[in-house]
């Protein structure tokens, strides 16, 4: 039997290239498995607003007071790009929060053989629905949705996840890191991501 390759991702579900980032992956991967390759996606925990509040606000609002108007500006360029890709961004609804209990459900979901239906719940929540991700209640209901039951992740282990990608020397994302080849990062084209899937050695230990 073929050694699957593993990939990991580093995300935040507040980032839109993590989210769009994630949706060429997928694209990726399932181009391997067509291919008969077999590959393992896990994911790991990084937070662009790690002290932003969980009661949230808009985000226009909050790009606004932290970045200035062309900030907000830019979001109309992303949510084209995403448009090209089959993605809606509705940063008009979008909520800025704090979005440590949402990784803390993702590690929880991913336990149970649900992270990447989890994750790509959580992206089109925040991005799409307006939902505030922050939330216990509304984490709750995305969880039901997805059919995920209660969290089997201590914060205590997020928080060590999070402490774990700083160290690692992450400053940005998305990062896309393929055991036994290359680590890539920002948003990358699907066939660099296919390229990279083809070329790792799940043999060989890193990445």
């Amino acid at each position: 039997m073929p050694t699957a390759k593993r990939v990991q991702l580093v995300l935040d579900v507040m980032c839109a290239w993590s989210y769009l980032g994630y949706n060429r992956l997928l694209h990726a991967l399932s181009q391997y498995r067509a291919e008969g390759g077999e590959a393992e996606l896990s994911f790991r925990p990084y937070q662009l607003a790690p002290h932003v509040s969980s009661r949230g606000e808009p985000v226009l609002d909050a790009l606004r007071r932290g970045f200035g108007e062309a900030a907000a500006a830019e979001t109309k360029r992303v949510a084209a790009v995403a448009a090209d890709e089959g993605i809606e961004l509705r940063y008009d609804r979008a909520i800025a929060t704090n979005t440590f209990e949402a990784h803390r459900l993702i590690a929880s979901a991913s336990h149970q053989g649900l992270g990447e239906p989890m994750v790509e719940r959580l992206f089109r929540a925040h991005f799409t629905d307006g939902v505030n991700v922050g939330d216990p209640d509304a984490l709750a209901g995305l969880a039901a949705e997805v059919g995920v039951t209660a969290p089997s992740v201590s914060a205590d282990e997020v928080r060590a996840a999070l402490d774990e990608v700083k160290s690692s020397g992450v400053t940005g994302i998305p990062v896309f890191r393929f055991e036994g080849g290359e680590t890539l990062t920002g948003f990358q084209p699907t066939e660099a991501l296919l390229g990279a899937l083809r070329g790792a050695d799940p043999s060989r230990r890193g990445g």
